[in-house]
């Protein structure tokens, strides 16, 4: 059998496979190879576009996901801090507030645009020695992949962290989610706001580009999402008044509208005996607290601990260590979807019992730090090992 040209072969250069090749290009003895294969994103093709026309989405990265991006020279030049999340329920009584002086933390998260976080990572890969190969997979082997000169690329371990959807759980919540900039003439410094409707939950983040923009997300039905994407801008900020309140002021739209389908997905870690995936091609999440990406990294810190030793001795079998890292993941990815998967759903049965408790729950846990601290401290960084 031919030798493999690399050790690992990461496939997909987005955040979570670049995170990935960056922590293992810090312990492996010879970076070269580590080969990350993606198409169209290499450094100098991401610079110079524009946010909206490049990718319209921010990422709320939460406290963990920066400390882990920071010393891999890896986080972005421009960003906004969440200190306060304040969460309410439409139509109902109950509201929490979260505040980083409560978890003894200097922020709660950071909103970085998808753009800016992908710039700085491929630039740090670009110091890293890391091998970047522009390959996509063979259409009749979507497993396999060729490198833009048309070879194969082999490794003696695969990890998958590209956008392909894995195969196992699905679940349709019949919601899309509307991304826009917004303009806020009393803004919030560092506050952030999630609130949840009969439709789905609403949330709007502070904007890194300018301190009077936010960015929005917000989830309800597929009929109502297409309205709300061809209303003019003045029905729209109607709409959205209606829905979020006054606590900003007028809010108008301050750039394009997208709209996106909504589902989650989940499959196994472990592919065969030397494939991993991880990120987005393991699980993607409804948005509701931002955890999808925040979850990702956390697979890939992981994962480049438990091959550190075995960089350094690739030619033994790999096979024990990613059975066990697959068991060691297990109890975050299970929490952190079953809480993402909850909570859009509870709120928005329009049972009003349901809503009532729900509400109920919001003034609990705003009264007792002890009910919040748990869901807090996991949404800040997770379950880690």
């Amino acid at each position: 059998m031919q030798t493999p040209q690399f050790d690992i072969v990461i496939s997909g250069a987005g955040p979570v496979g670049s995170a990935l090749a960056l922590l293992l290009a810090r312990v492996a003895p010879a970076p070269q190879r580590i080969a990350l294969l993606g198409r169209g994103q290499l450094p100098e093709d991401a610079a110079g576009a524009d946010d909206a026309a490049r990718d319209p989405r921010m990422l709320a990265m939460n406290h963990g996901s920066r400390a882990l991006l920071e010393p891999l020279g890896a986080w972005p030049a421009r960003s906004a801090s969440i200190t306060t999340v304040h969460v309410s329920q439409r139509g109902r009584l109950g509201r929490t507030l979260i505040t980083h002086d409560e978890l003894g933390v200097p922020r709660l998260g950071s909103v970085v645009a998808y753009p800016d976080l992908q710039q700085s990572l491929l630039q740090a890969l670009s110091r890293s020695g890391v091998s970047m190969l522009e390959a996509a997979p063979q259409d009749d082997k979507p497993a396999q992949w060729r490198s833009a000169d048309g070879g194969a690329v082999d490794g003696r371990l695969r990890v998958r962290s590209d956008g392909s959807p894995p195969t196992g759980l699905r679940r349709s919540y019949d919601q899309h989610a509307v991304l826009a900039t917004l303009r806020a003439d009393r803004p919030q410094p560092g506050w952030a706001y999630e609130r949840f409707t009969d439709q789905g939950p609403l949330a709007i983040l502070p904007h890194p580009k300018d301190k009077g923009l936010y960015s929005l997300v917000w989830c309800c039905a597929p009929d109502r999402a297409r309205q709300l994407e061809q209303l003019d801008e003045a029905g729209f900020g109607q709409a959205l008044q209606q829905t979020f309140g006054g606590r900003l002021g007028n809010l108008g739209l301050a750039g394009p509208r997208h709209v996106f389908p909504l589902a989650l997905n989940a499959g196994p870690l472990l592919l065969d005996p030397r494939t991993l995936a991880i990120g987005n091609a393991a699980q993607t999440l409804h948005p509701v607290a931002g955890q999808g990406l925040n979850l990702g990294l956390r697979d890939a810190a992981q994962l480049a601990q438990s091959l550190r030793g075995w960089l350094h001795r690739p030619t033994d079998d790999p096979s024990p260590l990613l059975r066990a890292f697959a068991r060691q993941r297990r109890p975050d990815r299970w929490i952190t979807s079953a809480v993402t998967d909850f909570l859009p759903r509870v709120f928005a049965t329009r049972m009003p019992l349901v809503e009532h408790a729900c509400g109920l729950s919001l003034l609990a846990m705003d009264a007792s730090r002890a009910l919040r601290t748990p869901l807090t401290r996991h949404l800040l960084e997770g379950l880690r090992t």
